[in-house]
């Protein structure tokens, strides 16, 4: 067992206007399986990265940070990166250059344990889907068993049946950090939970649900104190106003002696001197402690999660039908990827599609836009069906947000009010869209489509990177407005949570 500690830790990027971090001290077990959370944007993979600095001899430049962090353990990171010249070379090769110590029979031993053949190994990386490839890469990782692992989202883009293979392997693991927004995956593969609070940062035991639960109890404990403290606020605030009004009186007085109306004795000038004198410092006393108790207010609710809820405004098409797939099958590469596929969406509907990585949903989705055509089969879609589309692909978001509401025909102001809403914070209006976190990306499409007036609306994978809380939030919306959707998405809660209809594509 050894223990990783940071100590008064500091980190700001260059040029950016708040730090990351700002002495930030807690430390961790390497034994823990550990579930690290927090908003998008909030330093999650900063935080992984500054972890792997430690094997270095020297921090790069932009990962320059004060404080200490201190821990006698080899960090290695998930995923994996391997340039895109490279993926038409086989995974043994590639995997060679990432862990030169590596040792084979562990390596097929852990692949085994997450249900593959080692002859995966000798295929190319291009040809592996994102599935297989999360798996070859956690099957290295583990293999040596003296790295601390620090696994940052691993469930993207993979489907149910991988996700569950995960989860029964990483079961039997320990000593690594997992970031996951999913709650199903954190409740089932963490025993403690790292929280990057809006202000703070806490580690405790248990899973997601079990700090889910303490964390709603702290909330309301704090709101609850909140609304005394309001009180004494305003009892304050009527307490120094009568103050000020009492010193102005006196000092109006003394400024303005007046040797016939008041007493003529000497003194008298001298005693509203030090009374006025006396009212003025009462006053500022109040003064401070009112400022001194909003201040304790603001550190009372720094960390409280409350959700706003989001808007929605979908329209009813004037027929029950909208859509209609018949007997579709779409060609990729020479290749059928799904065959005769028929399914509706009446009005009020929401279908999932479900299936393997690679078995064609998206390409169903892409069909249903007119992007690609049916190697067979037909879409038949209703007149005046007006569609909103969320990509899973985040890559072509760039410029301003100004351009992009502009592309899209969307009003500036709603867009940044719904993405204030889903707690973006107004500097990052002023930053490119290039610059963003990928949750941060996603958030914007999605911003973009609830800014929509739409009969469908169409999202694939639009859980992806998005922080737990504004999965909330997006659920209780869709359970409020039930709009009509069709989704591609694997997050098991999520579609138990708004009631879908699953289309199953094998």
């Amino acid at each position: 067992m050894a223990m990783i500690k940071v100590d008064n830790l500091t980190f700001g990027y260059e040029g950016s206007y708040d730090n990351v971090f700002e002495n930030v001290s807690f430390q961790i077990d390497t034994n823990w399986k550990l579930g690290l959370i927090g908003r998008n944007g909030k330093g999650k993979s900063t935080f992984l990265q500054l972890l792997m600095e430690q094997n270095y001899n020297v921090c790069r430049p932009e990962y320059r940070y004060s404080g200490t962090i201190t821990g006698n353990v080899c960090f290695q990171y998930f995923p994996v990166n391997i340039p895109v010249r490279q993926w038409q070379n086989p995974v043994i090769e590639l995997m060679e250059q990432e862990f030169p110590d590596y040792e084979l029979w562990k390596v097929i031993r852990e692949l085994e344990y997450l249900s593959m053949e080692a002859d995966i190994l000798y295929r190319t990386f291009a040809s592996l889907s994102f599935g297989e490839r999360t798996r070859v890469m956690l099957a290295y990782l583990f293999s040596n068993e003296n790295n601390f692992l620090l696994l940052d989202e691993p469930t993207n883009h993979l489907d149910i049946e991988t996700r569950e293979t995960v989860i029964s392997y990483l079961k039997r693991k320990q000593g690594f950090i997992l970031v996951s927004h999913e709650r199903d995956f954190l409740d089932s593969c963490v025993d403690h939970i790292l929280a990057i609070n809006r202000n703070s940062i806490t580690v405790s035991k248990g899973n997601f649900t079990v700090w889910w639960e303490n964390k709603e109890k702290q909330d309301n404990f704090e709101l609850a104190r909140n609304a005394d403290l309001r009180k004494d606020i305003k009892r304050l605030e009527t307490a120094a106003r009568q103050s000020k009004e009492w010193a102005d009186t006196v000092e109006k007085r003394k400024i303005g002696f007046n040797p016939i109306k008041e007493d003529r004795f000497i003194g008298t000038r001298s005693y509203l001197g030090e009374k006025s004198r006396r009212m003025q410092q009462r006053r500022k006393n109040l003064e401070r402690r009112q400022r001194e108790e909003i201040e304790e207010k603001r550190q009372l609710l720094q960390d409280i999660e409350q959700e706003t809820a989001l808007k929605l405004f979908p329209l009813k098409y004037r027929n029950d039908r909208l859509l209609s797939v018949e007997k579709v099958s779409v060609k990729y590469d020479s290749d059928i990827v799904c065959r005769q596929i028929s399914f509706e969406i009446h009005n009020g509907e929401r279908i999932l599609l479900q299936g393997r990585n690679g078995c064609g949903k998206s390409s169903i989705i892409k069909v249903i836009l007119g992007e690609i055509s049916p190697e067979e089969g037909n879409v038949t879609i209703g007149s005046g069906v007006k569609i909103s589309y969320v990509s899973q692909d985040t890559s072509m978001l760039q410029g301003t947000l100004q351009n992009y509401a502009s592309e899209r025909g969307i009003e500036l102001s709603l867009l940044m009010t719904v993405l204030r809403q889903l707690d973006f914070e107004r500097r990052q209006f002023e930053k490119n869209i290039s610059e963003y976190s990928e949750g941060q990306k996603k958030k914007v499409m999605l911003a973009a489509s609830l800014c929509e007036q739409a009969h469908l609306y169409i999202w694939d994978e639009p859980y992806n990177f998005i922080d737990i809380f504004s999965r909330m939030q997006i659920e209780k919306l869709i359970q409020h407005f039930q709009p009509t959707m069709l989704l591609v998405e694997h997050d098991k809660y999520f579609a138990e949570t708004i009631g879908a209809k699953t289309v199953k594509i094998n």
